[in-house]
């Protein structure tokens, strides 16, 4: 196979590769990696980054956006996800910056607090815990997030004040 013929068919893997979803540009120079030579993976990610199509402060922009609002996590949970994708840590650093953590761990706790509402303190206390901290929240943020939520739940359950 000639150089012509790599470099149309390592083009033609990264695009069907970035067509599932984006991608930061250490994952699509790993995949090419596996099947073409490094000179033209080279060719192809400098093609690839001159068309705007592999962009890793996009890319991490958009990671950011997504995990906050589908699956809230950290903000250090998404810059570790960040940097296992192959994005530079000042990249992730940048991306995650304006990350409320009180906010997403509130929005991420929701849910289960939902599904564990006739639960006693212990119990809504222990498996809230448990699961904001598998998202990377700071001890601090979760033990703010659970009060918050307990307390907003005993008030909509707690009678009105001057009810018989």
């Amino acid at each position: 196979m000639n150089d012509r013929e790599s470099f149309k068919r390592a083009s033609a893997a990264a695009l069907r590769f970035l067509c599932y979803r984006p991608r930061s540009e250490a994952e699509v120079r790993a995949r090419l990696g596996r099947r073409f030579p490094s000179d033209v993976v080279e060719r192809v990610m400098k093609a690839l980054v001159e068309q705007e199509l592999v962009d890793d402060p996009s890319f991490a922009k958009l990671w950011r956006d997504n995990r906050d609002s589908l699956h809230p996590r950290s903000a250090a949970a998404i810059k570790r996800e960040l940097i296992s994708k192959g994005v530079g840590r000042d990249v992730a650093e940048i991306a995650v910056r304006d990350l409320d953590d009180q906010d997403s761990a509130y929005r991420a706790a929701l849910k289960p607090a939902r599904q564990i509402e006739l639960a006693d303190y212990s119990t809504f206390h222990r498996r809230l815990l448990g699961y904001l901290r598998r998202r990377g929240f700071s001890p601090s943020v979760t033990r703010d997030t659970i009060a918050r939520i307990w307390d907003e739940r005993q008030a909509s359950t707690s009678p009105p004040q001057g009810a018989r």
